[in-house]
Order: C-alpha cells, then structure tokens, then sequence
C-alpha cells in the first residue's frame, strides 16, 4: 500500500520554499492575487496542493512533489 500524504496548503508550500518568511506575508501575496496555481490566480491561502501542481510568485516556479 502506498504510503499516502496529505496535500500541503498553498501558504504553506509558499513557507517551505522560503518565498516568504511568515504565513502573514504568504496570506497578503495569495489573497492580492500575486500567486498563479496551474497558470490561474489563486486567492485561498488553504487551497490544498497535489503532486504536480504548478505554483508561481513572480519570476519563480516550483512543482509540487510527491513525498516519500
């Protein structure tokens, strides 16, 4: 049986990268828009992430990957 991972929250991605210091800066960038998920604007700082989603702040990407 596969070892099964709960998805990540944006905000939280966004701090596990290290694009922002605080869940406050990461709450601010999401919710005015500045952060695209798969190409679109997302505004939920909960949206839950899966592996292979695309996240974008500025002129950085990142993938999510599957841990484990």
């Amino acid at each position: 049986m596969a070892d099964e991972r709960p998805p990540i929250r944006l905000d939280q991605f966004l701090k596990r990268l290290g694009w922002v210091r605080s869940g406050g800066e990461a709450k601010h960038l999401i919710q005015a828009g500045m952060v695209r998920l798969n190409g679109q604007v997302e505004t939920r700082r909960s949206k839950k992430l899966y592996p292979g989603d695309r996240v974008a702040l500025g002129d950085r990407e990142a993938v999510v990957e599957s841990e484990g």
